[in-house]
């Protein structure tokens, strides 16, 4: 008699699941009468996972940054190598490669104006 009783238990949901079970589709069903346009389950694949043109943004910034370094770092090496002052020019250049860096992020950020050395009336 009692594995009657834990069969009908077993299929039917505990009272806590089923007013969360009914909580949820009253939420829906608001959420549907506010949002009519919205579809009730969006197709994940057609969701866009990012903008592709801050992507591009993000990488061009990134670029800007490590090719001010690497050249400022290549410009002391190559002094290194002409006046046998090592580690010298490399260290000067490299901070001024980081710089120009930086500069240059801001600028394509648009936190600097391009074109810093005009006088202030010249437009």
């Amino acid at each position: 008699m009692s594995d009657r009783r834990d069969q009908a238990d077993r299929h039917r949901p505990p009272t806590d699941e089923a007013a969360l079970a009914a909580r949820f589709k009253r939420l829906g069903e608001r959420l549907g009468q506010r949002h009519p346009d919205r579809a009730s389950d969006p197709d994940p694949v057609s969701r866009s996972s990012g903008d592709p043109s801050a992507l591009a943004r993000g990488f061009r910034l990134s670029t800007e940054l490590v090719a001010g370094v690497l050249a400022g770092a290549g410009i002391g090496w190559l002094i290194d190598r002409w006046l046998g002052i090592s580690p010298w020019a490399m260290i000067v250049f490299l901070l001024l490669g980081f710089a120009a860096g930086v500069l240059n992020v801001m600028r394509v950020a648009g936190v600097v104006p391009n074109n810093t050395m005009d006088p202030p009336g010249k437009t």
